[in-house]
């Protein structure tokens, strides 16, 4: 896949566990294939979705290696590295750099320690300098991170040739607007938040970086696909059929949720977490079976852009 056509639905792939706590590398690879195979041309792995405060940084880039491979060029592999020091995250993204087949890499703020704009602009500068030419998507979620990157720093970071887009989770459209109507022409800002797709769709953004998509990816693509192409009657009646679902997915921490709704598919053997995180509550559970019901995502059937054309 071409980086420089980066737009659509991707997804931020759960990392599947063991009942032991290792990475199960099998349906990681089924997932992954899942993915493309129902339309998904951007999967981002090892991002929060994926648990990565908790992998190691060898399985981090064991992860990759395998969503790489899965993906034979099918699909844009990008892999989350973040961290709080500028010094390890530098050291971690030349390593994943280095990864052979590597779409990019996405990177959030530098949490905890809550710097300056101009901390987060020379953080981001000096990760994307020493992987350059590699591409990197910046990632911007306050609610996580507690430091907010405004437009005026991505505007300044946007000159660096290497920094193609952002992935922006700030729940803020004034700020998104804000954004969409300063940066260059080409610069790539996906929606964060399932819930806010269309609206920032709308306001210019290329597309979607989804959660919901982990067990929905046909029907998720579908609406965004749809939303690009101004078919707003089609994107607009996806949005409305799977707002209930999206509500529950973030109903308790993520990956809780998601993790639960692609065991009760069959997709995973078990919401296996790794601590801090749990599996979530009995009537979590019950809601999410009930609303994946809804979407037909717990029959046994593949979920293809083929039999989707009801919406």
């Amino acid at each position: 896949m071409d980086t420089l056509q980066l737009s659509g639905c991707g997804t931020a792939l759960v990392t599947p566990f063991n009942a032991d706590g290792s990475v199960d590398e099998n349906t990681l690879h089924s997932l992954v294939h899942w993915q493309i195979e129902s339309g998904i041309r951007l999967i981002v792995v090892c991002g929060s979705t994926g648990e990565a405060s908790t992998l190691t940084d060898e399985e981090t880039l064991a992860v990759a290696r395998m969503a790489i491979s899965t993906a034979a060029s099918r699909a844009s592999v990008f892999v989350g590295c973040t961290h709080n020091s500028t010094l390890e995250a530098v050291k971690r993204a030349k390593r994943i750099a280095k990864l052979s087949g590597v779409g990019g890499i996405l990177t959030a703020c530098p949490y905890y320690n809550k710097p300056s704009q101009e901390g987060m602009y020379l953080h981001f500068q000096a990760i994307a300098l020493a992987v350059a030419p590699v591409p990197v998507l910046l990632y911007n979620v306050p609610s996580r991170t507690s430091s907010n990157l405004l437009p005026e720093t991505v505007l300044r970071l946007s000159a660096i040739a290497n920094i193609v887009g952002i992935k922006e989770s700030s729940g803020n459209l004034g700020q998104i607007g804000d954004l969409l109507t300063t940066l260059p022409r080409g610069f790539r800002v996906f929606c964060g938040d399932d819930a806010l797709t269309l609206p920032v769709i709308a306001a210019g953004g290329v597309g979607l970086i989804s959660v919901a998509s982990n067990a929905a990816p046909a029907m998720m693509n579908q609406m965004v696909d749809a939303a690009l192409a101004n078919d707003w009657p089609v994107a607009r009646r996806i949005q409305r059929q799977t707002a209930r679902f999206v509500r529950e997915i973030f109903s308790e921490p993520s990956p809780g949720p998601i993790k639960a709704v692609l065991t009760a598919m069959g997709k995973i053997d078990g919401d296996t977490l790794r601590l801090p995180m749990t599996p979530v509550t009995f009537p979590t559970r019950r809601r999410l079976e009930s609303t994946a019901g809804e979407l037909g995502l717990l029959v046994n059937a593949p979920q293809t852009s083929e039999n989707l054309r009801m919406f």
